[in-house]
C-alpha cells in the first residue's frame, strides 16, 4: 500500500477508525510510519499522539482495544480508513464513540422505522394509528396479518407484475417488523442469527 506520509512536515495522516460489524465512525487519530508499521504487526491500532510525542496503542491503559480488521488507503494516498472490532468504548470519556454517540448497529430507513413502530407500540390508545391498533388487538392479529401477507406474496411471485410483488413483499416486511417487537425483538435479533448460523456454514 502507497501511503504519502511526506505531505506535511509532521509525517502524520489521519487515520479513521470505523466498527467492522455497525460501520459507525468511532473516533479520528494520526499515524506516522511507525505507528502504521506497529499496527500491521500487533493487528492493534497504534497511532502517534500529539500530545505525547510518542506512539500510542488505543487500550494500552485502559484494556479498550482496537482489533484490526482492514486497512484502506483514499484517493490522495494521505488518509487511511481502518476499519477493526473494538474492545469496549473507544472514546476517552467513556462514550462508545468520540461523538458520545452509541455504536449501535443501524439498517438505515428500516431502522427509522422500527423506532416508529415501537411509539406506536408505546401508545396503544393512538386512534388514528393503523400499528397501534393492531398491538392493541395483540399478537394473533399481529400474527394473522403477518401470515395473511405471507400468502399474498406468494401469489404474486407466482405472477408478472413486479409492481404487485414489490408491495406485497413490502406489506409482509412491515407486518414483521411488527410482529417482532410484539415479541420482544428487532430486527437486530434476527441478524445476530444469521450470523451465528453463517460462521457454522
Amino acid at each position: 500500500m502507497k501511503i504519502d506520509f511526506n505531505k506535511n512536515n509532521e509525517g502524520l495522516i489521519p487515520t479513521i477508525i470505523q466498527d467492522s460489524n455497525t460501520n459507525n465512525v468511532l473516533m479520528l487519530g494520526y499515524m506516522n510510519k511507525e505507528a502504521y508499521k506497529k499496527t500491521i504487526t500487533t493487528k492493534l491500532v497504534t497511532f502517534y499522539s500529539r500530545s505525547k510525542q510518542r506512539l500510542w496503542t488505543k487500550g494500552e491503559k485502559s484494556g479498550h482495544f482496537l482489533h484490526l480488521v482492514d486497512i484502506k488507503n483514499d484517493c490522495d494516498n494521505d488518509t487511511l480508513l481502518i476499519k477493526v472490532n473494538p474492545h469496549g468504548s473507544t472514546c476517552h470519556k467513556g462514550s462508545d464513540t468520540c461523538w458520545n454517540e452509541q455504536n449501535n448497529q443501524s439498517y438505515g430507513f428500516l431502522t427509522q422505522l422500527e423506532k416508529t413502530i415501537q411509539q406506536r407500540k408505546e401508545n396503544v390508545d393512538n386512534k388514528g394509528s393503523y400499528v397501534a391498533s393492531l398491538f392493541k388487538k395483540g399478537i394473533n392479529k399481529i400474527a394473522q396479518k403477518v401470515g395473511e401477507e405471507a400468502i399474498e406474496t406468494v401469489i404474486e411471485s407466482k405472477d408478472n407484475n413486479d409492481h404487485l410483488f414489490l408491495n406485497e413483499s413490502a406489506d409482509l416486511l412491515f407486518h414483521y417488523l411488527i410482529l417482532l417487537q410484539a415479541k420482544g425483538f428487532k430486527l437486530n435479533d434476527i441478524v445476530k442469527v444469521l450470523k451465528n448460523r453463517a460462521k457454522k456454514e
